[in-house]
C-alpha cells in the first residue's frame, strides 16, 4: 500500500488539471458547429445585429430604426447591466446560415418607399441621414464581431468591427467616407446604399483536436451596392450601384441580398481568434514610448523625493533632534562635536517652525472628508477592475463586463468610503456625524446621477438606443439607496467608533502668521503646476481611451493601462510630496486642501484635453451630440478629480506624519 499511495496522488493531480483545462471565463466558452446538429454541436449559425453608431454623432440608434430587414421571429439575448448602460441593443436578424452551406446572392427582403406616403418618406429620410453621417452596422457571429477588412496606405490591412450602411457623393462631386472605395460612385448629389454583403466565415476543424465539430475563428464581410433591377434574376457580381438621389421625388425600392462562403483555417486557434482584429491596430510602439516617457518622469520625481528624504530631511532631523539646552550638536568632518546656537538651526529650515500649526484642522473639513471618502471608493473600484481586466475576465469578448464590474464594485465599496470619511472628519474635530455620512453617501453620486439623468433625457427625446430604460434607472437607484447607502452608514459607524488619528505633535492655540510667499509657493501657482507631471504620464493612454469611447474603436490594452495606472499613482504621490515640502519650508502650513487640489488639478488638464480632442479629432455635429459629449466628459472629470486628489492627499498625509513624528518637540 505504501508504494501505491504516491501513484494515487498522481492520478488525483492529473484529474484536477484535466478538469481545469475545461474551464473558460464566463461568457467565453467555445461553441462547436457541424453540418448535422447534435447535442454538443450546432448546425445553424445565427447573425445578430447591434446598435448603429457614427463618429459624427454621439447618438446611436437601434437596428430597427433604419427600416432594415427584420427577423420574423425576433429575439433579444439577455443583456447585462454594462451592455444596457453602454447602449448596446442586440437582436436577431434574418441572416441565418447552415454550417458549410455556401450561398450566393440570396435575397433577404425588399424595402419600398413611396413618394406619396409620408411615413415612407420619413423612413427614407432617416436612412439618408444615416448614410450622410456615416452610421456603421455592427454584426455579431458566435459572439465575435463581423469585420470589414480593407487595404490602407503602405499595404497595411485594417479590420474595422463595423461597416457603413451607405455613403454620399456631395453636390461638389466629393466622395465622402466609403464612397472612395469604388470609382463607380461618381454621380453628384447621390447616396449609394450598401445593400449586399459578401460574408466569409473561417473555421478551425476539430478533426485533429480533442473536440468534436468545428469552431468559428473569423468572420469578415465586404459591403457592396447593386441596383437589382430584376428581383427574379439577381446578379451580385456586376451591375450598377444602388443610387438614391438626395432630392429623390420618385418611388425607391431597395433589395437586400447576401452571399456567404466557408473557409477552413488551421493556423488560427479559437483562443486567439480576436488577434486578426487587434493586429490591425498597431499601437504597441506608441504605448511603449508612452510608458518610457512616464517612467522618466517617475525616476526624476523619485530622485527628487529621495534627495529630500535621504539628504535634506535626514540631515535636518538629525541635527534638530540633537538640540540640548539651547545648543545644537553637529558632527564635523573630523568627527568632533561642535555646537551651534538653536536659533540658527531653527532658521535653516522653515518646516520645523510650523510644527505647532501643521496639524491644525482645515477649513471646510466636512467637504474634504466627504471627497476623500468618495475618492477612496473610486480608487479601490478602479484598482480591482483594472486588475481583473489584466487577468482577462473583462476582455472585449465578454461584452459589458467592464462596466458591470465597475458599477457593482462601486456599490459594494460603500463601507470604505464611510469609514475613511468618518475617521478623517473626527480627526478634524467635526461633530455633525449625520451630515457627514449623508453627504458621503449622496453628494458626489448625486451629482453624477443628476448629470447622467439629464443626458438620458436628451437621448430619450432624440430616440437614441443609448437611452437607459426606466426599469434600469430604478434598478440603479435601488442599488444605490438599498446597498451602497447602508454600507456607507456601516463604514461610518466603525469610523466614528474608533478614536481620532493621533497627531505626532501638539497644535498651538494661536495660529502662526504665514510670511509673504513668493510666486511659486502661493496656492494657485503651486496647484496649477502640480497637475502637469501626472497628466504628462497619461495623456497618450488617454487618447486611446477617448478613441474607444467616442470613435468606437476597440480598446484591449489593459496591461498597458494598469501599468500607466500604477505610474499615475506614483507620480501624483511624489509631485504632491515635493510641493508640500516646498510649501512647508516656506512656512505655509495650509497643506490639507492644497495636497488634495494639487494632484486633483490633473482633472482640469483632462478636461482641457477633452475639449481639444473634441475640436481637433472628432467630426461631431449637432447641438444634442455636443451637449452629450461635454455632459459625459464632466462625469469623467469629476471621478478623476476625486481619484487623483485622494491619492495626493494620503501621500502628503503620510509624508507630513513621517517627518514630524521623528522630530522631538517640547
Amino acid at each position: 500500500m505504501k508504494t501505491r499511495q504516491p501513484v494515487g496522488w498522481v492520478y488525483l493531480l492529473v484529474a484536477y488539471f484535466t478538469s481545469c483545462s475545461a474551464f473558460y471565463l464566463p461568457g467565453l466558452a467555445p461553441v462547436s458547429f457541424c453540418e448535422t446538429a447534435s447535442e454538443d454541436c450546432q448546425s445553424q449559425i445565427e447573425l445578430f445585429v447591434n446598435r448603429l453608431d457614427s463618429v459624427e454623432s454621439v447618438l446611436p440608434y437601434e437596428y430597427d430604426m433604419f427600416d432594415f430587414c427584420k427577423d420574423v421571429h425576433e429575439k433579444r439575448p439577455s443583456e447585462n447591466l454594462g451592455q444596457v448602460l453602454f447602449g448596446e441593443r442586440i437582436e436577431s436578424s434574418p441572416y441565418k446560415f447552415n454550417f458549410k452551406e455556401e450561398v450566393k446572392c440570396k435575397k433577404v427582403c425588399t424595402k419600398s418607399y413611396k413618394a406619396a406616403d409620408k411615413d415612407d418618406v420619413a423612413k427614407l429620410d432617416f436612412l439618408k441621414m444615416g448614410m450622410q453621417l456615416n452610421y456603421q452596422h455592427h454584426w455579431i457571429i458566435d459572439n465575435m464581431p463581423v469585420t470589414w477588412c480593407y487595404e490602407v496606405e503602405e499595404g497595411q490591412r485594417y479590420c474595422n468591427p463595423g461597416f457603413p450602411i451607405g455613403c454620399l457623393v456631395t453636390s461638389e462631386g466629393k466622395a465622402k467616407d466609403a464612397c472612395v472605395i469604388n470609382s463607380d460612385f461618381n454621380k453628384r448629389n447621390t447616396f449609394y446604399v450598401f445593400n449586399h454583403v459578401d460574408i466569409k466565415i473561417n473555421y478551425h476543424s476539430g478533426d485533429s483536436e480533442s473536440w468534436h465539430g468545428a469552431r468559428l475563428v473569423a468572420a469578415t464581410l465586404e459591403p457592396k451596392s447593386f441596383s437589382h433591377a430584376d428581383e427574379n434574376n439577381l446578379n451580385c457580381e456586376t451591375g450598377e450601384p444602388k443610387e438614391v438621389p438626395v432630392d429623390a421625388k420618385q418611388d425607391v425600392s431597395i433589395v437586400y441580398t447576401y452571399s456567404v462562403r466557408f473557409e477552413e483555417d488551421v493556423h488560427i486557434k479559437w483562443a486567439s481568434r480576436w488577434d486578426y482584429i487587434l493586429v490591425s491596430m498597431p499601437h504597441t510602439n506608441i504605448q511603449w514610448f508612452s510608458i518610457m516617457n512616464s517612467l522618466v518622469i517617475v525616476l526624476f520625481l523619485s530622485g527628487m523625493v529621495a534627495m529630500i528624504m535621504l539628504r535634506t530631511l535626514h540631515k535636518d532631523i538629525a541635527r534638530y533632534n540633537q538640540v540640548d539646552q539651547g545648543d545644537l550638536v553637529k558632527l564635523t568632518p573630523n568627527k568632533e562635536k561642535s555646537f551651534l546656537p538653536y536659533e540658527d538651526a531653527q532658521e535653516e529650515s522653515g518646516w520645523k517652525q510650523v510644527h505647532g500649526d501643521v496639524f491644525r484642522p482645515p477649513r471646510k473639513g466636512m467637504l474634504l472628508s466627504v471627497f476623500l471618502g468618495q475618492g477612496t471608493q473610486i480608487f479601490i473600484m478602479t484598482f480591482i477592475t483594472l486588475f481583473l481586466a489584466c487577468l482577462g475576465f473583462l476582455s472585449p469578448a465578454n461584452r459589458g463586463a467592464l462596466m458591470t464590474c465597475a458599477v457593482v464594485l462601486w456599490v459594494l465599496l460603500g463601507t470604505p468610503a464611510g469609514y475613511v470619511s468618518a475617521r478623517l472628519y473626527k480627526t478634524f474635530g467635526g461633530e455633525k456625524w449625520k451630515t457627514n455620512v449623508l453627504l458621503t453617501a449622496l453628494l458626489c453620486p448625486g451629482i453624477v446621477f443628476a448629470d447622467f439623468f439629464l443626458m438620458n433625457l436628451i437621448l430619450w427625446v432624440e430616440g437614441s438606443s443609448a437611452a437607459i430604460p426606466f426599469g434600469t434607472l430604478v434598478a440603479i437607484l435601488a442599488m444605490w439607496f438599498g446597498i451602497s447607502v447602508p454600507l456607507t452608514f456601516i463604514g461610518a459607524y466603525f469610523g466614528f467608533k474608533k478614536p481620532a488619528i493621533e497627531q505626532p505633535v501638539r497644535t498651538n492655540q494661536i495660529p502662526r502668521q504665514i510670511p509673504e510667499q513668493s510666486f511659486f509657493t502661493k496656492p494657485i501657482p503651486g496647484i496649477v503646476m502640480g497637475g502637469i507631471l501626472p497628466f504628462g504620464c497619461i495623456f497618450i493612454q488617454l487618447f486611446f481611451i477617448l478613441n474607444s469611447i467616442w470613435s468606437h474603436q476597440m480598446y484591449y490594452m489593459f496591461g498597458f493601462l494598469f501599468l500607466v495606472f500604477l505610474i499615475l499613482l506614483i507620480t501624483c504621490s511624489e509631485a504632491t510630496i515635493l510641493l508640500c515640502y516646498f510649501h512647508l519650508c516656506a512656512e505655509d502650513y495650509h497643506w490639507w486642501w492644497r495636497s488634495f487640489l494639487t494632484s486633483g488639478f490633473t482633472a482640469v488638464y483632462l478636461f482641457i484635453y477633452a475639449v481639444h480632442y473634441f475640436f481637433s479629432k472628432l467630426q461631431i455635429i449637432g447641438a444634442a451630440s455636443t451637449i452629450l459629449y461635454f455632459g459625459y466628459t464632466m462625469i469623467m472629470v469629476l471621478i478623476f478629480f476625486l481619484f487623483t486628489g485622494t491619492i495626493g492627499f494620503f501621500a502628503c498625509f503620510w509624508f507630513v506624519n513621517k517627518i514630524y513624528s521623528v522630530v522631538k518637540v517640547d
